[in-house]
């Protein structure tokens, strides 16, 4: 990979995205590119939350790994329907749960896998993943099936504890590495003490790093005029690229 090990380029939080909307294997997906060389055959899946590779957030985030030497696609699983990106802001009365019944994985994970195949077809051997919330489930799935090499997820959500961590073990030869805090109600404390326990002696290799006093959601949606969120979303991307750049 062209870029330096012990100088990972941080955060933009704010500003104009570089990359590109094109259409991969019929699917919207945004695409961020490096501008140094690169290897051709490895690429990162970059599993956005529930406000899709629309939100700017993520498209600065793949921008950030494109500069980091990982050429970084997002694809828009959600199939053209995120949620609004005001929809969990306070005194909003959108209502997400009549929204997950048609974003499931019936209906998301078919558009994931066309993206993947194109992909290959394209000649891209080796994926990483990186996955936010609602995409931190289907990291695990794509673990499970050994078609990622190397996988993170921040703040992941819809996983089943103890279940899923049992059966990543059982099930995956995928390095793993979860960005956890504080307050996170879809992978609470306990559920970060659970995977320490289980993937203790997990051979291809697990990390986990921890933001104190944060909450989930900060490793895309952090609010940067507080000094520890602009810490821990900055933390979690320098410890997803030193990941990669180790396993991928």
């Amino acid at each position: 990979m062209s870029f330096c090990e012990h100088c990972v380029k941080g955060v933009t939080h704010e500003g104009t995205p570089k990359g590109k909307f094109e259409t991969i294997g019929g699917v919207e997906t945004y695409v961020a590119t490096p501008t140094v060389d690169y290897p051709k055959d490895k690429a990162i899946l970059f599993l956005p939350d529930v406000f899709g590779p629309q939100l700017i957030n993520a498209q600065l985030l793949a921008d950030d790994f494109a500069a980091n030497g990982f050429k970084t696609y997002i694809p828009d699983y959600l199939n053209g329907d995120p949620i609004p990106p005001d929809a969990l802001n306070p005194g909003s009365n959108y209502d997400i749960m009549k929204w997950f019944p048609t974003h499931t994985q019936e209906f998301t994970r078919p558009t994931l896998d066309k993206v993947i195949n194109a992909l290959k077809a394209e000649g891209i051997t080796t994926f990483g993943a990186t996955g936010y919330c609602f995409g931190g489930r289907y990291v695990f799935d794509l673990a499970f099936e050994n078609i990622i090499k190397v996988g993170v997820v921040s703040h992941p959500s819809l996983l089943k504890v103890p279940d899923d961590l049992e059966k990543y073990i059982a099930t995956s030869k995928t390095p793993l590495l979860i960005n956890s805090c504080t307050t996170d109600t879809q992978f609470p404390l306990e559920a970060s003490a659970k995977a320490d326990e289980l993937f203790a002696n997990f051979a291809p290799g697990y990390k986990r790093e921890y933001f104190e006093g944060l909450t989930h959601g900060f490793a895309v949606r952090g609010n940067m005029a507080e000094p520890k969120e602009k810490a821990g979303k900055e933390g979690a991307f320098k410890a997803a690229v030193e990941w990669f750049i180790a396993k991928l």
